[in-house]
């Protein structure tokens, strides 16, 4: 992550007040918050590496105030109480207010940042939803997916659905704010990259160039590696008995090389699909290569026979840093390329009828 240098200074507390109207402006916190103990630090830390404090402050008398000049907008925490309570804001060089009581921290007002509203609103919209889509898909995993979750699985689809709609209207209602390449970036394991892409064009250039839309703008750029058309990427990996396996040895079938995980509950809906997929054209020159991003064998193994992935399933136990995902740039799951016998990718992405549709295009269905 990017390390926010610069001046780091101390305002004192009773100081004369400044000229907000100056050529280089800076960020002003001034903080009227009951229930913190007297004499305690204030800090304003870098949200992306918390490690990094900004500004330092003391509360007396009821009162802290914290001032410093930031290179750009940016999410940060304000940590009160000597750490106790750290509260998320997203500030800019502003002139801001926080009041109320540090027994209800997120009570706590926040004037006078026209991003930090952006943040509170990306908040109040997504917070709920969030709560719901992650209420259905404990439903689902409650049930061992045993095939039993069709409901469910379509009440998932269609909240994921509403999400994707809300994020949309977001950024495009607030295509200058640097908060939209932020939720972008949050809410980007329940979009495919193509919608990220998408996303990113909806953001006015300046946006673009900011802190998270630069982030963006490199997920983007990586997420066309491996995009259709292109040859595929040569990989051996062990499998579950620990015998390595090659990409390439699947030379002269259709193999879909799908991304997924144990503690992935998208990519868990999603298999009872690939399932019915592999069934029904295994027998027509077509088979699936799983690539699990699991960090543990046993949880990857119970999965693989609680969900019937009776395919080759190839994993390094890396997390995230599982060398095909890096190879192939991953940065959310499910995943998954369709290849050809060429070794060419012919697809992407291919989910519930969408995957039956493509098989049955290239492979037939009668």
């Amino acid at each position: 992550m990017k390390k926010l240098m610069g001046l780091l200074w101390l305002i004192p507390l009773f100081g004369f007040a400044q000229n907000l109207k100056t050529e280089n402006p800076s960020l002003e916190i001034n903080g009227e918050v009951h229930g913190l103990s007297e004499n305690s630090a204030v800090m304003l830390v870098d949200g992306n590496k918390i490690t990094d404090t900004l500004a330092k402050g003391i509360y007396g008398q009821g009162r802290f105030r914290i001032n410093v000049r930031l290179p750009e907008s940016n999410l940060f925490y304000l940590v009160l109480d000597g750490g106790k309570t750290k509260i998320p804001v997203f500030v800019g060089n502003d002139h801001i207010r926080i009041s109320g009581d540090i027994k209800d921290p997120k009570g706590l007002k926040i004037e006078g940042s026209t991003t930090q509203q952006d943040f509170e609103d990306f908040q109040k919209t997504f917070n709920p939803l969030m709560l719901q889509l992650n209420g259905i898909a404990q439903q689902i995993n409650s049930m061992k997916f045993a095939g039993k979750n069709d409901s469910l699985m379509k009440e998932y689809g269609d909240m994921n659905a509403r999400i994707q709609a809300a994020e949309d209207q977001f950024v495009i209602s607030k295509k200058n704010s640097p908060v939209s390449p932020f939720v972008v970036l949050v809410l980007g394991q329940l979009a495919d990259p193509s919608a990220m892409e998408k996303r990113y064009g909806y953001l006015a250039s300046s946006t673009q160039e900011s802190y998270f839309g630069k982030i963006l703008k490199t997920q983007v750029a990586q997420s066309r590696i491996g995009e259709v058309g292109s040859d595929e990427l040569d990989f051996s990996q062990a499998d579950t008995t620990g015998k390595p396996v090659q990409l390439s040895s699947f030379k002269g079938k259709y193999v879909l090389v799908d991304f997924w995980a144990s503690w992935c509950h998208p990519c868990r809906l999603e298999n009872p699909n690939v399932v019915v997929a592999y069934n029904r054209f295994k027998s027509k020159n077509f088979t699936v290569l799983g690539v699990s991003l699991d960090k543990a064998r046993g949880p990857w193994i119970q999965a693989i026979k609680e969900d019937n992935l009776i395919w080759t399933q190839v994993s390094d136990l890396k997390f995230w840093n599982n060398e095909v995902a890096l190879l192939y740039h991953i940065q959310q799951i499910p995943q998954n390329m369709l290849i050809g016998p060429d070794g060419k990718i012919v697809a992407k992405n291919l989910r519930g009828e969408e995957l039956q549709s493509k098989l049955c295009e290239l492979l037939g269905c009668n």
